[in-house]
């Protein structure tokens, strides 16, 4: 009996050390289980729902419409119009395909007719990859196609394709202030002029449209739709007027033509403020169509899209000779009785300096080299009068060398030598405008501080960012140009003593091309040889400019006309850019009497 006592206890042991184990593995495998749902639902549950979301939602993303961008005046410059943009489900458009039994390359047949693209444009859209070589779900088709093309692509019934709208920057007149006002790419983003630097502004903010989709990625029609809608970019009020734009763009055609020169660029502000009023690059460029036709190398129309007036950088020639006559004048080293002998050069440690008309003057006064543009009457005010020291604190006072901080992408800052690297015969070309290289931009902003009685102002073209209220259908103003960096810089009296000598220039001298009766124009002209890339200068080659101002005695216009490489039989600016700025001057006079 007790043998089969302990036989039962055995069988009872067993049988409960063996349920035991098992209720140790289902313990187990349901910490497991447990641990596992833990971590999938709280854990890790953002990721899950994000992937979630992917596979049952479809996010199109709604474009915000470009701000304007406008004259002083409200008069429309760049606007965007109604467009459509094509993109692509791609895992419904398989699916959609596979059930059809259609081919991409047939597909691709189709839509390349109909978008007007070529089969292997389409196709690498269709077979568009992501890095890791996986297919992408999502590939935008077309953007900014008009609506015939949109409803052609719609009445194909193809599900996968995502029809919304979108817009087309468009230029009202083409070429009109091309380089200054720049153009968008494909994305609707600036890349260069007005477009780039106010391009936040201008863009304004995309809005979202969320759609709970089936398993094929039709929108679920009992779902409720999340739409956050797009915040429209804001108009760019400019300082430009498109009057005196239009004057400009028809004088710098012109001159372009007449002296069969290279470029032709033309900048007219308002001394008194720093708005620019009007800037011309000619040739320039379509923005309505920025790579040019098919006669054109890429050379030819990167250059037209550079802004010279910002970008380039010259040697000034004889214009730079009202930075050494006002330091004359403010280091009183000059007076009426100051005479300039000039036998038709000068020479400097050994090395020969010309006059411009090889012959020279008479004895002059002050006022007369001025007057005259002497080359020779300058050597002796910088290297003998002047000196480096003095010559080079003004030349840094008007701000060569520096970037002016004008609100335009690409400014250079130009070159100044070092005055460790400057000797006799560098100061002595410096001082007629050789050896130094300006921008238009810092130039006019020099000249501009002579011609408002000694302030040295920012030039700029923003007046105003502005958008239109929704309820009251009124333009508000959000922000006004106010980064002016104002500094005096010039005395006044000098100043204004250096104007009366200017004018001059335009009435007895060199300038007398721009006199215009009544307008009282005061100027400087400027004849500067262009250096060659192999050194020294290029035979034949000049830059032609005017700077000038009127009214002298209470400037409200500045302008500086450059001319690169005019006709070498006729270069003198005199003779070429003077009496561009005088035709531009009246016509601009003439307009400001009637508004």
């Amino acid at each position: 009996m007790s043998i089969l006592k302990e036989k039962k206890t055995s069988t009872r042991v067993f049988r409960t050390k063996r349920l035991l184990g098992v209720f140790i593995l289902f313990t187990l495998i349901f910490t497991l289980v447990l641990g596992r749902l833990f971590y999938l639902m709280i854990s890790n549950s953002n990721f899950y729902k994000t992937k979630a979301l992917q596979q049952w939602t479809s996010q199109i993303t709604v474009n915000a419409k470009r701000g304007r961008i406008l004259d002083t005046n409200g008069n429309e410059f760049a606007v965007s119009v109604e467009a459509y943009r094509i993109d692509i489900d791609m895992n419904t458009l398989r699916q959609y395909l596979k059930i059809k039994g259609m081919s991409m390359s047939q597909l691709s047949n189709k839509l390349s007719s109909i978008l007007n693209m070529s089969n292997d444009q389409v196709s690498n859209i269709l077979y568009l990859k992501s890095p890791n070589g996986m297919p992408v779900k999502f590939a935008t088709l077309a953007r900014k196609i008009d609506k015939t093309q949109a409803d052609r692509i719609d009445a194909l019934k193809i599900q996968g394709f995502i029809i919304s709208s979108d817009s087309k920057r468009f230029y009202r007149n083409n070429n009109f202030l091309a380089s200054a006002m720049g153009y968008v790419n494909s994305d609707g983003n600036g890349v260069s002029g007005v477009e780039l630097s106010y391009n936040k502004e201008l863009s304004g903010i995309a809005g979202r449209k969320i759609l709970e989709t089936d398993n094929r990625g039709n929108p679920l029609p009992y779902e409720d739709s999340q739409y956050i809608p797009p915040v429209d970019g804001k108009d760019v009020v400019l300082t430009i007027d498109q009057t005196i734009q239009l004057y400009a763009e028809q004088a710098a055609q012109k001159a372009l033509t007449d002296n069969k020169a290279k470029s032709v660029t033309i900048t007219v502000m308002n001394p008194k403020t720093g708005a620019i009023l009007a800037m011309v690059n000619k040739p320039d460029y379509d923005p309505n169509n920025p790579n040019g036709n098919k006669n054109q190398t890429g050379e030819q129309i990167a250059a037209s899209w550079k802004n010279n007036a910002v970008q380039n950088t010259f040697e000034p020639g004889s214009i730079f000779k009202v930075v050494t006559s006002y330091a004359a004048m403010s280091e009183n080293v000059v007076n009426d009785d100051t005479r300039f002998p000039d036998p038709g050069y000068a020479m400097v440690d050994g090395v020969r300096i010309n006059e411009w008309n090889m012959v020279g003057f008479p004895s002059q006064t002050f006022q007369d080299i001025i007057k005259n543009s002497s080359n020779v009457g300058f050597v002796k005010l910088g290297v003998d009068l002047l000196g480096k020291d003095k010559l080079f604190k003004y030349i840094n006072l008007f701000g060569f060398g520096q970037k002016t901080g004008v609100d335009l992408p690409g400014e250079s800052k130009g070159i100044v030598r070092s005055t460790d690297k400057t000797n006799k015969v560098d100061l002595a070309n410096i001082s007629f405008g050789q050896g130094i290289s300006v921008t238009a931009m810092q130039y006019l902003a020099a000249f501009n501080s002579v011609a408002n009685g000694g302030t040295w102002i920012r030039p700029h073209i923003m007046k105003e960012i502005v958008h239109t209220d929704s309820t009251t259908n009124k333009q508000v103003v959000d922000t006004t140009y106010n980064n002016l960096g104002e500094k005096k810089i010039l005395d006044p009296n000098t100043a204004g003593t250096l104007r009366t000598y200017l004018r001059k220039v335009v009435t007895d001298g060199v300038g007398s091309a721009a006199e215009v009766p009544g307008l009282d124009i005061a100027g400087k002209t400027g004849t500067a040889q262009k250096s060659s890339p192999n050194g020294g200068y290029a035979p034949g080659k000049y830059m032609s400019s005017f700077a000038g101002m009127a009214p002298a005695s209470d400037p409200k216009i500045t302008m500086l006309i450059s001319i690169d490489e005019p006709d070498s039989n006729n270069y003198y600016a005199g003779a070429t850019a003077a009496p561009v700025a005088k035709n531009l001057f009246n016509e601009i006079f003439n307009y400001m009497a009637i508004k």
